[in-house]
């Protein structure tokens, strides 16, 4: 591995793009190699070993390009595949977005109660809550699968009374407690940071909502520091992105997610 190799950030479709943005504000002379594969979405509802299949597919290729560091920006990846992908590509540093997500959330609650909202293969898999007990044993989790929210957000549908309406059915449940209602939610996929404003209305103004992304940043910093691995010079770094399917797709919804301008000439189609 060399400081001047490229950081790969690795997610089933479009929601990296808040990690990948958040990597790139807070370091922005790195390069950045990002890969979503759209053509296996969602990987939320799969099995698994599909997912951790389809997980070391992704990888291989971005380390192929060469890479110094594997951010794993999605949480059902990071959720049901990290060990896998530390076991295999070690002494690469792999980055998941789950304790990431846990520190922020427990660095901001007041009643040490958290709602976790992320995938189906997420929720099940109980990550979230190992992570957050991990660090606050005295915290009481409550956790919702809302698998709707991420082709939601593929399609750029973020506010509006579609959104919120889909919210309330997955929510009000849980926003009808009136002893054990959590102060925190965390945004435990990272397509959900789209659909932020609509949730925030959903949920209001007392709950805190955490988007993981800027705490997996910081933790992407202190890892290649740690390894002594950050770009030496100041410069600005390269940003390439590749999809495994429909680059016009990619760059249409990608603009949405990264706010800025992304042409389908710059996406890079390419085969697991």
């Amino acid at each position: 591995m060399h400081s001047n190799l490229p950081i790969g950030i690795f997610d089933s479709g479009m929601g990296g793009l808040t990690v990948f943005k958040a990597i790139s504000r807070r370091l922005p002379a790195e390069d950045l190699l990002y890969l979503g594969d759209t053509a296996r979405l969602p990987y939320g509802t799969k099995a698994r070993e599909t997912i951790i299949r389809y997980t070391l597919l992704a990888s291989t290729k971005l380390i192929e390009r060469g890479i110094k560091m594997l951010v794993v920006a999605c949480n059902t990846a990071t959720a049901n595949a990290l060990p896998a992908l530390r076991a295999r590509f070690a002494p690469l540093p792999v980055v998941g977005v789950v304790e990431p997500g846990a520190r922020a959330a427990i660095s901001v609650t007041k009643n040490e109660r958290i709602l976790v909202i992320a995938t189906e293969a997420t929720i099940k898999s109980c990550v979230y809550t190992a992570a957050i007990q991990a660090l606050k044993p005295t915290a009481q989790i409550t956790a919702k699968a809302c698998t709707l929210f991420v082709p939601m957000a593929e399609e750029g549908l973020m506010t509006g009374c579609l959104v919120e309406g889909v919210a309330h059915y997955y929510l009000d449940d849980v926003l009808n407690l009136k002893d054990n209602l959590p102060d925190t939610m965390i945004l435990g996929c990272t397509h959900f940071p789209l659909l932020k404003d609509a949730l925030k209305n959903v949920v209001g103004p007392t709950m805190t909502v955490v988007d993981p992304a800027a705490t997996v940043a910081e933790t992407v910093e202190a890892e290649l520091a740690c390894q002594n691995l950050l770009v030496a010079t100041e410069r600005t770094g390269q940003k390439h992105f590749m999809t495994t399917d429909n680059q016009e797709r990619f760059a249409r919804t990608g603009s949405l997610f990264l706010g800025e301008e992304l042409s389908a000439s710059a996406v890079e189609l390419v085969d697991l």
